[in-house]
């Protein structure tokens, strides 16, 4: 990779290998995701825009290309609701702890 790529430019990279192109159904969660994006750009005032999706999903660095597509896109919708105040580190912290419990018992 020269000086003028960011990791996240991996196009005409070697060893990229192919992408499956193939249509799949989405898991509910990742419905979830999506509609939430959906949801908080499209409300006035935005909470999330798309470029600060993108920008979001940059800073997360190199580690975001071992995440799942849509473990990008929540990682960077929390990190914008949290840098705009919109929700605190305690209360995503008590919602995941919430949803994690329900998941064990369900």
């Amino acid at each position: 990779m020269d000086d003028h790529h960011g990791y996240h430019d991996i196009g005409g990279e070697p060893g990229g290998g192919s992408i499956d192109r193939s249509e799949h159904d989405y898991a509910l969660w990742e419905k979830r995701v999506d509609a939430l994006l959906m949801l908080l750009s499209a409300r006035e005032p935005k909470l999330v825009r798309v470029d600060e999706l993108r920008r979001g999903i940059e800073s997360i660095g190199p580690k975001a290309y071992e995440m799942s597509y849509y473990e990008r896109w929540i990682t960077s919708i929390s990190n914008a609701l949290l840098e705009r105040g919109a929700i605190t580190s305690e209360e995503l912290g008590r919602k995941m702890a919430e949803i994690e419990a329900r998941q064990e018992t369900g």
